[in-house]
């Protein structure tokens, strides 16, 4: 599962075998900031090179579950991209676009 909030974003999977969930981010302060603002028993953050997201730490499904209820309590924004930009700066705001624009073809296509 991606995860794109305006704090942060996120690959979600369980690794074959393993019943905590894996939480991958290409930033480490995205991490952190789930861990500090939602998640404080999110595991210790792993570097990994080579990989394709490079930072990763694992937690339970209900903690993960108990996390995700409270994001949108936080939702007091009406444009998304603009909330990013106010969070993490226009860089990351202008790449986020570019994720929308790319997922605008899902509903062109169907």
């Amino acid at each position: 599962m991606w995860l794109i909030t305006n704090f942060g974003f996120f690959s979600v999977v369980r690794k074959s075998g393993e019943a905590q969930l894996t939480v991958r981010s290409r930033s480490r302060r995205d991490l952190e900031r789930l861990r500090h603002k939602y998640l404080p028993q999110l595991g210790e953050i792993v570097e990994g090179e080579g990989t394709d997201y490079r930072f990763r730490a694992r937690v339970s499904r209900e903690e993960l579950g108990e996390a995700m209820k409270k994001i949108p309590l936080d939702i007091d924004y009406s444009n998304f991209k603009s909330s990013v930009a106010r969070e993490q700066g226009h860089g990351r705001a202008q790449i986020y676009h570019d994720v929308w624009a790319s997922l605008r073809r899902i509903s062109e296509k169907e």
